[in-house]
């Protein structure tokens, strides 16, 4: 019985891309990406231009008072979650935590929806003042704060992608890694 070696597969050579080209499955998954981000895009302005009609029937239609059963646990749910996007935020920032920018933009949001339903629902007179007052040096001051962190955080973050992808470039000052 005449036994043959076992074959060698060669090894094939590593790919060898152009500096900042990517190989071509990876382009048409970034394609595919872009394009379910083109769509959800134009789903989003869809929604937002369906509201518009949506808005005019509440307007005409809606009732000028209420009574609510449960109008306190409403409250404090919003309360809630805005304490709860407060402490996540702190915590983060703490830690410095990049990702305290999408809590710091959950929290301003909250905030700015609490001061205008505080307002919006205030019953005139003092409860309105009071509403207002509330809004004008509390929530809304602390709702910018937070827009402020969070387009910071955006900016940084954006900032640390970029110097992670570019820092295997050369510098345009002449210098190279390699000497």
């Amino acid at each position: 019985m005449v036994t043959t070696a076992p074959r060698l597969r060669r090894a094939t050579p590593p790919r060898v891309m152009p500096h900042g080209s990517r190989p071509v499955s990876s382009l048409a998954s970034t394609m595919r990406r872009a394009e379910k981000r083109r769509w959800a895009g134009w789903g989003l302005v869809g929604g937002a231009a369906a509201l518009v009609p949506w808005m005019w029937v509440l307007a005409a239609t809606m009732p000028s008072t209420a009574t609510v059963p449960n109008w306190s646990t409403a409250w404090v749910g919003l309360d809630a979650m805005e304490a709860a996007a407060l402490l996540g935020t702190g915590v983060l920032l703490l830690r410095r935590d990049p990702r305290s920018g999408l809590g710091a933009a959950v929290a301003g949001t909250l905030l700015a929806v609490d001061a205008w339903f505080d307002v919006a629902t205030a019953a005139p007179g003092a409860a309105r003042a009071s509403a207002i007052m509330l809004a004008a040096g509390l929530e809304l001051p602390l709702a910018g704060l937070c827009a402020v962190l969070a387009a910071r955080s955006s900016t940084q973050r954006r900032a640390m992608i970029d110097d992670s992808v570019n820092s295997d470039r050369q510098s345009l000052d002449g210098s190279t890694p390699d000497g």
